[in-house]
């Protein structure tokens, strides 16, 4: 039985630990496409967009595209892209992170998870600099007031959490704590993407990398909405 449970998890494991090894720059840049499609998608529909008054007062975002496939264990694997207010207002180049979470369980299924973490405060954004941090442990992650439910609420949560989070599922209890898998830094896609070895702090609270124009539709993106 051990064997079979090893066997099992290896086999479920090893695609994401090969296609890491196997990453393009190409890779990455499809990657970085899709975390602004999923922010762009969110913020299209009045059912999911974030508030404007949120964005405004927001320190960081990071768009999680995940995916999990669950047969005993419970495996989610995917990748996130980052980016952070710097003191002067300016948004950030988007920085890239590893986002998965392992759990272990009767379960079976699999489903695709995208969500949008809206960092309130720059002490929760530095906490992207962690080698493993989860945004739910170390910092008050709760599922965040949408734009259609604003107009209809009457009084805000008695406490401004640091994290507010958002996806495309209805149905989320407006201020109730959220579980948020393991999130990492991604140095060999921002070493693909930006041809540096600078590092996430330097990616995000610098100017010493110049953005690759493939950057520049999330950068203006985030600063439209934030503004």
């Amino acid at each position: 039985m051990k064997k079979f449970l090893i066997t099992l998890f290896c086999a479920l494991a090893l695609p994401g630990a090969l296609s890491a090894a196997g990453l393009t720059r190409a890779t990455v840049v499809q990657h970085l496409d899709t975390c602004e499609a999923i922010l762009q998608d969110l913020q299209a529909n009045a059912k999911t967009a974030i508030p404007a008054d949120i964005l405004r007062r927001a320190k960081g975002i990071v768009i999680v595209n995940q995916f999990q496939a669950s047969f005993i264990f419970g495996i989610k694997d995917g990748y996130a892209v980052a980016l952070v207010r710097r003191p002067n207002g300016k948004w950030s180049v988007p920085a890239f992170l590893k986002a998965g979470e392992l759990s272990v369980g009767l379960q079976a299924g699999g489903k695709s998870i995208n969500a949008v973490y809206v960092l309130m405060d720059d002490q929760t954004a530095r906490l992207l600099f962690k080698p493993k941090m989860n945004l739910g442990a170390e910092a008050k992650a709760v599922a965040g007031i949408r734009a259609a439910e604003r107009e209809r609420m009457t009084q805000s949560l008695t406490t401004e959490p640091n994290v507010y989070v958002y996806s495309a599922t209805e149905g989320l209890f407006l201020g109730a704590a959220l579980k948020t898998g393991y999130m990492s830094p991604h140095e060999e896609a921002n070493r693909l993407f930006y041809d540096t070895n600078n590092r996430l702090p330097e990616l995000l609270f610098s100017d010493w990398v110049t953005p690759p124009t493939e950057a520049r539709f999330i950068m203006d993106y985030v600063t439209r909405i934030t503004q």
